[in-house]
């Protein structure tokens, strides 16, 4: 099943993705079985982040082509960071590099866990059943901001930083599936997702050990590699089995 968040009419509303209508919902999935209340078509829809969530968790050098690549010291147990939510943008809105910004201005394509529970203290089965479903993300950093700053809070977390989406699916085996990076049509990145250093239910229980995981919040689960987008390109996200997430680049004050 797809569940996404859009925007009809100006009114934000949750729905269930078919192959060309979206069945408007009653409320969130992650409250309970809505019901449907309405429909309206795939094309005329605007795609909202699948979820605003309470607390956004970020995991970085979780690919061992990825740590090698940086020359970063291999992590020996699953350590998370945390992100804004203000960075987040929707499928096919516009990723806006500000005017300050030089030097490398780069993608990362990941794949997003959504927690449809709350959650401590769990164990690796019930870390997997904490799982709504899985959603797909675009890291974008501004890699001169994040040198010269002593943490994250531009160069990862201004507006528009973090797109995602386009909708949450909750029938598929997420990490049995392959993450591809194109820019303008062509692939820049193509890796196996789950091909990762420690999984998100290793993630999940370490970090249920320490606080309380909720429904809506989200865990991006790093990438294997980056690349560099500049205004005018189109970046496209794609995990198979889930779909694809594009989004254009435009520089602040220009129109896309």
């Amino acid at each position: 099943m797809r569940y996404a968040r859009v925007s009809v009419g100006g009114r934000t509303v949750w729905g269930r993705v078919g192959e060309e209508d979206i069945e408007l919902l009653s409320g969130s999935p992650l409250d309970g079985d809505p019901e449907v209340v309405g429909e309206t078509s795939l094309g005329t829809a605007v795609w909202l982040p699948p979820v605003v969530p309470p607390v956004f968790y970020a995991v970085g050098y979780n690919y061992p082509r990825h740590i090698a690549h940086a020359g970063a010291p291999t992590p020996e147990r699953p350590e998370v960071g945390y992100r804004a939510n203000n960075a987040l943008t929707g499928h096919g809105s516009p990723i806006v590099k500000p005017v300050e910004v030089e030097g490398r201005f780069e993608a990362e394509p990941e794949l997003v866990a959504v927690i449809g529970r709350t959650v401590r203290h769990a164990t690796h089965e019930e870390a997997r059943e904490s799982v709504f479903g899985w959603t797909i993300g675009n890291d974008v950093s501004a890699r001169a901001w994040q040198h010269q700053d002593r943490t994250f809070w531009r160069s990862k977390n201004s507006d528009t930083f973090k797109p995602m989406g386009p909708w949450i699916e909750t029938d598929v085996d997420a990490l049995a599936q392959t993450t591809t990076l194109r820019v303008n049509g062509q692939v820049r990145s193509e890796f196996a997702t789950g091909d990762m250093l420690f999984d998100p239910f290793d993630y999940i229980v370490e970090m249920t050990r320490h606080l309380t995981l909720h429904p809506g919040d989200v865990l991006w689960m790093g990438a294997e590699s980056t690349c560099r987008i500049e205004p005018g390109d189109t970046v496209d996200v794609e995990i198979s089995g889930i779909g694809v997430l594009s989004n254009p680049v435009q520089l602040e004050g220009k129109a896309s």
